[in-house]
């Protein structure tokens, strides 16, 4: 902490614009926890970043200091309007999470099985026959977008356009092309607009439609406003395309680096829940969310203004090693994997993370048992902040007959 009178100097301590490859943004983050776990950044205007467990963890465990509603997420793009829950603090954002929650309940999820199941071995049945292709561009791009056309009752080819929209979307956020962000955002709020106004003209029963329960929804008696049902689906439409496809691009390179763990899940399919729950602490596919501090607050010997974005670094949090031993390795028996905070912590923890898991363990169920081996066939290509991971992952797949499994 400076000495009382002195302002502290803030450096740049990190470059989070730079190009990266598999493995140097986490070789930066393990040096960054031990020398500078409270870091400062000069770009996008200026933001901390905090890497190291405890401190993540404590700021999102306290929104009474910590609030979501000014900034979510580092750079900040939400230019176009008010999208709960995400945007919210409690109580305010307790209206639409009690909607939405309901949607998740394990008989819920349990119901969508066949469906997920269908849609993984539909996209998977033609990489297997070619031996290969690219697992993120055909089949992760293309599987949050079928699954979430199901989820949300709207037609495939629109939860298509959806998806390719996002594409553009992050593209110009992490660009920091605030034209671009808005024209996109503004088309995705054209398609909420459509979806409901489809659902007020012909209604869905609200226990089985998510647009239609937030339709019908009361709090303290009154219907939900409006332009906020409009924010929330905007939200919605969005949220679980992304960082799902970056995930399962990011699970097939590391298999395919490590052909003993693929062995070891082909002959213990039951590990494969707890395989995908490591690598959701190993491969966070979000870089971070953010917070804004209401106050000073000093974290780590150093003072965060009121009013100053943190940036909270859940892939850094992930693999420190004061928390997870062997961080940057993969285990299957770590006895504190449940710990991990890839769907985030507190109020804004991520309501899909179940169906979420459930497309991951599927993906890796009927891909490693159609085949005998997954290997990188080129260079991966990698995404950029606020996402980590792999977003081109070309294999080749040696398959294995239908007799054989």
């Amino acid at each position: 902490m400076a000495p009382e009178g002195i302002e502290q100097v803030l450096g740049d301590d990190f470059d989070p614009t730079k190009p990266e490859t598999f493995w140097s943004a986490h070789e930066e983050y393990r040096e960054l926890r031990q020398r500078c776990p409270v870091a400062h950044s000069n770009a996008w205007g200026g933001f901390w970043a905090l890497f190291r467990y405890q401190d993540v963890v404590a700021v999102l465990r306290d929104p009474e200091t910590y609030t979501t509603s000014v900034q979510n997420v580092v750079p900040r793009f939400a230019f176009t309007g008010r999208r709960p829950p995400l945007h919210l603090d409690p109580p305010e954002h307790t209206a639409y999470r009690r909607v939405i929650n309901r949607f998740f309940r394990p008989e819920r999820i349990g119901r969508l099985e066949p469906v997920v199941r269908r849609e993984v071995l539909g996209l998977l049945e033609p990489l297997l026959a070619a031996g290969g292709g690219d697992i993120s561009r055909d089949l992760a791009h293309k599987l949050p977008a079928y699954v979430f056309a199901e989820f949300f009752n709207v037609p495939r080819d629109l939860s298509m356009t959806i998806r390719e929209i996002t594409v553009e979307y992050v593209r110009a956020i992490q660009q920091t092309d605030d034209e671009r962000v808005k024209q996109y955002s503004g088309e995705l709020y054209g398609i909420a607009r459509t979806i409901i106004e489809d659902r007020t003209a012909h209604p869905f029963d609200p226990e089985e439609d998510m647009t239609s329960a937030l339709l019908t929804a009361q709090w303290n008696g009154e219907p939900l406003p409006a332009d906020m049902v409009l924010g929330t689906v905007r939200q919605l439409i969005v949220t679980g395309m992304v960082a799902p496809s970056i995930f399962i691009g990011s699970m097939f390179a590391h298999l395919a680096m490590h052909p003993e763990i693929q062995e070891i899940l082909r002959q213990n399919p039951d590990k494969i829940p707890v395989a995908v729950e490591e690598y959701l602490r190993l491969l966070s596919p979000y870089r971070g969310m953010a917070r804004t501090a209401r106050r000073d607050v000093v974290i780590g010997g150093r003072t965060i203004h009121q009013d100053e974005p943190i940036a909270l670094v859940y892939a850094s949090a992930n693999r420190d090693e004061t928390v997870f031993p062997d961080g940057d390795a993969f285990r299957l028996d770590r006895p504190n994997l449940s710990q991990h905070i890839a769907f985030g912590l507190g109020p804004h923890n991520c309501p899909g993370a179940p169906l979420a898991r459930m497309m991951f363990q599927i993906t890796l169920e009927e891909t490693l048992s159609r085949t005998r081996a997954i290997r990188l066939d080129g260079p991966l290509a990698m995404t950029r902040w606020a996402e980590w991971g792999v977003i081109s992952c070309p294999v080749r797949l040696e398959t294995v007959s239908p007799g054989d499994r």
